[in-house]
């Protein structure tokens, strides 16, 4: 039964069409994915089914009702950004039944009464702290859980819209989401599942919609298709899937000496990265490889240890000597730490290399526009102009634009810290060739950190698997999967 309609959605923004005359539906005891490229409109119909956006032509129907008219209709949807969007300062359980009116809790609410309904809901979802705790303390892959569990506590949805749900979750994090999406389903409700990994689509879902360039290519039974199709599907070509993009002119020669590094969730760490090589960071989340990444850097701690550069002496604690002596690390969490949303991409690009752009008039202009343009062209922004914002670009374009922004600090040695994370299979093919490229035409090091096996595999000349904090294996370009999957879970 067709729960949620979208009938000849049109969406125009100023010089672009986001959706183009789409139709869609949505039945009742089905998993429905969603898949496209970055910028293929995914995101824009999410906000017209959800009732943020307008459409300027088209309905959408809930239940054959017009919910444009009857906006009250959009309360029969949970949806769960991608984004963490929580509040920090209050309590699991606050959070879990914000707003308070659809929980059922009326007037002044008895903390004792929130807390004691909040366990079971935790229980069921794994999320594995007290109600009382604040959400800042807790690790990102449980206010994800928390975010999923706070969109189905309200019992009037009958719509569950996930969007990339799984980007912050363990492994074991994630089947448990999948048992529990199931259950959903076997309730009768309709799920809608938006991801960019293909391995997860093929396992969870029913029935699959594929947008390219603003509109619906094509829907089809997951069972009577494969991978490959989707991927062309969602490209218009075919992608080379075992394209490997590791290094091929690494040299022989020291750039970055580690030895025996102790800070926050790592201990006695010591590697070493060669010029021109794509050193690959796995583990599972909480293992200890952004921490020991960003204390490098010098945003974290270092309790002992040395690091070196070239062979000299690296100065610890300190990311604008980092910067400017060529360690630059590229966070995982893009929006929240990689980029300044409300400026535009031009701004974006320069606030790095400032006092560069000095002249006796301030900041020039006409140098900072240039070098704009420059990073545009050669990594292939897709953009109208580079006044815009830069959170309305697509998340392969925001880190585009980090990627060539970091260039222009001259870097030694770039940290990609989950750079594909909610970035589709065509634009993850162009970052790994930007690694390949920076790596064998600039003798830059490049250190990969990635969740993502496939991804460490196709693009790292060694690998280095950290378990609990530790060093729990090294590996070449020719690595056994299971030999490394077992360093990763510690059992190796």
């Amino acid at each position: 039964m067709k729960v949620l309609e979208a009938h000849n959605i049109t969406k125009i923004f100023p010089g672009v069409i986001a959706l183009d005359s789409v139709d869609v539906s949505f039945e009742l005891g089905e998993i429905h994915c969603i898949m496209g490229e970055n910028g293929a409109g995914k995101s824009t119909l999410i906000k017209c089914l959800t009732g943020v956006y307008e459409p300027e032509e088209g309905k959408v129907l809930i239940h054959g009702e017009d919910a444009i008219k009857n906006r009250a209709l959009f309360d029969k949807i949970a949806y769960v950004p991608q984004e963490i969007d929580l509040f920090l300062h209050m309590s699991v359980a606050e959070n879990l039944f914000l707003p308070y009116e659809k929980s059922g809790f009326k007037g002044l609410v008895n903390k004792e009464i929130l807390e004691e309904r909040a366990v079971g809901i935790l229980e069921k979802f794994n999320i594995r702290v007290e109600p009382d705790v604040l959400v800042k303390d807790i690790s990102i892959s449980q206010q994800q859980l928390l975010q999923i569990a706070r969109a189905t506590v309200h019992e009037e949805f009958e719509v569950l819209m996930l969007d990339e749900p799984t980007t912050s979750l363990t492994t074991e994090d994630t089947q448990l989401l999948f048992d529990i999406v199931e259950q959903i389903k076997k309730d009768n409700k309709a799920i809608i599942f938006i991801s960019h990994k293909l391995e997860e689509i093929f396992s969870l879902g029913d029935v699959i919609t594929v947008f390219r360039n603003g509109k619906k290519v094509v829907y089809s039974r997951l069972k009577s298709i494969d991978i490959p199709w989707v991927i062309t599907q969602m490209t218009g070509r075919k992608v080379d899937q075992t394209q490997k993009f590791y290094s091929t002119k690494v040299k022989n020669e020291k750039l970055l000496e580690v030895k025996h590094l102790t800070g926050e969730r790592f201990s006695d760490i010591s590697f070493d990265l060669k010029k021109g090589e794509i050193l690959g960071f796995t583990g599972l989340v909480g293992a200890g490889r952004s921490e020991l990444m960003q204390a490098i850097f010098g945003y974290l701690p270092v309790y002992s240890g040395s690091v070196e550069l070239n062979g000299k002496d690296w100065e610890l604690g300190n990311t604008n000597y980092s910067v400017k002596n060529g360690f630059i690390y590229l966070p995982e969490e893009r929006k929240a730490q990689g980029i300044l949303p409300v400026l535009s991409i031009r701004e974006n690009i320069s606030v790095s290399i400032l006092d560069k752009l000095k002249s006796k008039m301030g900041i020039s202009k006409t140098m900072e526009s240039n070098i704009a343009q420059k990073v545009i062209n050669d990594y292939e922004v897709k953009t109208t102009d580079m006044e815009k914002e830069i959170k309305f670009l697509s998340g392969g374009n925001q880190q585009k634009v980090i990627i060539g922004r970091s260039m222009c600090c001259n870097p030694k040695v770039l940290v990609f810290d989950e750079p594909t994370k909610g970035i589709d299979v065509g634009t993850k093919a162009e970052i790994y060739r930007m690694m390949k490229e920076l790596a064998e035409e600039k003798g830059i090091g490049i250190i990969l950190i990635s969740s993502e096996m496939e991804e460490i595999m196709k693009c790292s000349n060694r690998i280095i698997a950290l378990y609990n904090g530790r060093k729990a294996g090294e590996f070449d370009i020719s690595a056994d999967k299971e030999e490394l999957l077992g360093s990763i879970i510690g059992v190796r």
